[in-house]
């Protein structure tokens, strides 16, 4: 038999459910921010799956697949070998807005989690004692941990992997074990898979920061992002395809010893990547020239490198520049808008990945 567990208000014992909230921070019109979160502990030893979504406000499948996640948890208690808990809104305030940022600040509220080599004497602000304190209760108790968000208008669903830092925190053996869980976890879920940029580049953007890069590289829990479609509406062969492969993951775990009947084949609804080769995230190519664009790779669309893949147009329908790739690999997204200005990626792409997975965190042998 498992223990009680215990999530803020949730508390679930062995082969129950509980929906409770977890309190963040104080609200100056009175009361608490708090998160919902959800409990489902199974009547056998094993695992704990944490399932979050909505820590950007408007990305509403990533919201919707944790809501069904645990859905499914409640179903399927009693044959749980282990325990499933879901937040599905990290950021109740840019819910409200129906916004990627949030009014405790304008800036990224998922760069905002414990980093334990990072030196700030800045006391945290409303944003960091948040993520801090949801940071806190993953750490407690998470063996896994699946972050649903949404990406660009017309994104294809893709999953993006973190690389796994050593140095202070962990040796290199200690982050190789990770990195395999980690490739354990985006086997099973049969999307198209990204790594994150290279190192340098992953800590100047405080990716670390971020829940999945949070989980992974400082509290050591093997953690994946899954990016579900386009933000906004909850798009629904996404929405299917996130809820496939967070059950696949649970049966590979152990959690559950096979695919409950109501969900769909890992993968079934979404397309297979377009190349073979090993891809890492990027945003680009970008116009040098300020106009309006014109896309001619759609998402999910392999290319060359030299390819086109927008044309930038004045408001009478010349021709001011050709965007053209720099790299080999395929379209995630457009960037969203008409218009572009000097130096902005006109898409976001999945591009051939020469790096390691594991890599020091200084960022050496990238």
């Amino acid at each position: 038999m498992t223990d009680e567990i215990a999530v803020g208000t949730a508390t679930a014992p062995p082969g129950e459910t509980d929906d409770g909230w977890l309190s963040v921070t104080e609200l100056p019109t009175g009361g608490t921010e708090r998160l919902p979160v959800t409990v489902a502990n199974g009547t056998n030893a094993g695992p704990t799956l944490w399932i979050t979504g909505g820590v950007h406000g408007d990305e509403a499948t990533g919201v919707a697949v944790a809501q069904d996640a645990a859905e499914l948890a409640r179903e399927h208690v009693t044959e749980l070998a282990g325990a499933v808990v879901v937040v599905p809104i990290v950021s109740p305030a840019g819910l409200r807005r129906n916004e990627r940022t949030t009014y405790y600040g304008g800036d990224d509220p998922n760069r905002y989690f414990p980093d334990t080599e990072r030196d700030d004497e800045r006391p945290p602000g409303p944003q960091e004692r948040i993520d801090t304190a949801l940071f806190e209760a993953f750490a407690d108790s998470a063996d896994l941990l699946l972050d649903c968000h949404t990406a660009q208008v017309g994104s294809i669903p893709f999953v993006i992997r973190d690389r796994v830092l050593y140095g202070d925190a962990r040796d290199e053996a200690a982050a190789e074990a990770i990195a395999a869980k980690l490739e354990r976890i985006v086997d099973s879920l049969r999307l198209p898979t990204l790594t994150e940029y290279p190192a340098t580049e992953y800590l100047g953007q405080s990716l670390q920061r971020s829940t999945a890069g949070a989980a992974t590289n400082t509290a050591g829990i093997p953690a994946v992002t899954l990016e579900l479609g386009g933000h906004s509406v909850v798009e629904s062969d996404a929405r299917r395809a996130g809820v496939a492969g967070i059950a696949a993951v649970a049966v590979e775990f152990g959690l559950l010893s096979s695919l409950p009947s109501s969900v769909a084949e890992p993968g079934a609804t979404v397309p297979d990547a377009p190349v073979e080769f090993p891809v890492r995230r990027f945003v680009g190519p970008r116009a040098e020239t300020a106009g309006l664009v014109r896309h001619r790779v759609q998402p999910g669309a392999a290319f060359d490198a030299g390819d086109t893949i927008a044309e930038v147009v004045d408001p009478h329908g010349e021709t001011l520049e050709t965007v053209t790739a720099d790299h080999d690999g395929y379209l995630l997204a457009h960037s969203e808008g008409l218009v572009t200005y000097e130096g902005q990626p006109v898409a976001s792409a999945a591009v051939r990945d020469d790096g390691e997975l594991v890599v020091p965190r200084a960022g050496e042998g990238e």
